[in-house]
């Protein structure tokens, strides 16, 4: 029997988000935090997972993004303010602490909750991006480069050289990806890919390129990679952002700077007792933590680290889920088990 996944809508004096839920309303909550540019439907195999063993599996669509509150300037998308969202939707379900796990820019925000407010945390878990590095912005993402792989006469900022270009051409990233939105989907959902290791990323090769999808102004219409959405996925996506459009998902990369003051402004020094679980991916070419040595702060800064590889491409909790999820219980149970009797 698979468990309900309930839509939920959160409003207060500040936002709204919505939110899918599954579990029983008194459980202990466990919040997932998507990336870019993705939705609350990105944690669609975990949901009913968590919500069967007894927790509140909570994901919400972050602000700018599906049914959540729309912004206008780049500023309120960032982590200060994406933070505090999380933040307030936690106290709305009425509990102190929550369990977080977060992708891409998810990781970003969980990151900063674990060390601005540990105390509203039992444990944290993140995917792809490890801790200390995107929330920091993108001048301390570049120390992280593989010279082999990136020459830096070629690749200035490596593989991070398409986070650049939206600060240098931000309409035009954002109007390719619009042009056609499934196709969109398409060419940037798809499973990783062993034979593209130790070869530049394609999205090293956005600037160089004049713009996303080799400067062409829309995305190739390639077909659906089945490993990653069905049909009925890529339709919820493509009609999501259709009416949203890639402003607010695409405004993540638009506060570096701001980015960096907040997370500077960590409690503890930036270290992390709490309990910690990182799954890292063989096939991520742009978040690269096989090649390169992104995941060295992380292993100083938290103190009870558990990390783990998944044979996965950047989309890893739709592409591997039940790896993921495995990965995810067995690591509650051990390192979080007050957690499973509360509520």
């Amino acid at each position: 029997m698979t468990l309900a996944v309930t839509e939920n809508t959160f409003r207060s004096s500040c936002n709204t988000t919505f939110y899918l839920a599954s579990g029983p309303e008194d459980g202990v909550p466990v919040i997932f935090v998507h990336g870019w540019p993705e939705l609350a439907l990105s944690w669609r195999h975990q949901l009913p997972v968590l919500g069967a063993l007894g927790f509140r599996a909570i994901a919400p669509d972050l602000r700018g993004h599906g049914r959540s509150a729309l912004y206008e300037t780049h500023d309120a998308f960032s982590q200060r303010e994406i933070v505090s969202d999380m933040v307030e939707l936690l106290d709305s379900l009425g509990h102190e602490k929550a369990i977080w796990v977060g992708h891409d820019w998810g990781a970003a925000t969980v990151w900063n909750v674990a060390s601005h407010h540990p105390d509203r945390c039992f444990a944290v878990a993140n995917l792809c991006v490890p801790y200390a590095t995107l929330e920091y912005g993108l001048d301390v993402l570049a120390k992280f480069v593989n010279r082999d792989i990136y020459p830096e006469a070629i690749f200035p900022l490596g593989n991070w050289e398409y986070q650049r270009f939206y600060e240098e051409h931000f309409g035009k990233a954002t109007a390719a990806m619009e042009a056609n939105v499934a196709a969109t989907f398409k060419t940037l959902f798809r499973a990783g890919n062993p034979r593209e290791n130790g070869k530049p990323s394609a999205l090293s090769q956005v600037r160089r390129d004049g713009g996303w999808f080799g400067g062409t102004g829309a995305a190739p219409d390639l077909p659906r990679d089945e490993r990653i959405i069905s049909a009925a996925d890529l339709h919820a996506y493509t009609s999501a952002f259709e009416r949203t459009g890639f402003f607010g998902t695409n405004s993540l990369y638009m506060n570096h700077a701001g980015n960096a003051a907040y997370a500077s402004e960590a409690v503890n020094g930036g270290y992390l007792d709490l309990p910690v679980l990182f799954l890292q991916a063989e096939f991520d070419y742009t978040c690269d933590c096989i090649n390169t040595h992104l995941t060295s702060p992380m292993t100083a800064f938290c103190r009870d680290l558990s990390i783990h590889r998944i044979e996965s491409g950047h989309w890893m909790a739709q592409e591997k889920p039940l790896e993921v999820n495995r990965h995810l219980v067995r690591w509650l149970a051990m390192k979080a088990p007050q957690a499973w009797h509360l509520g």
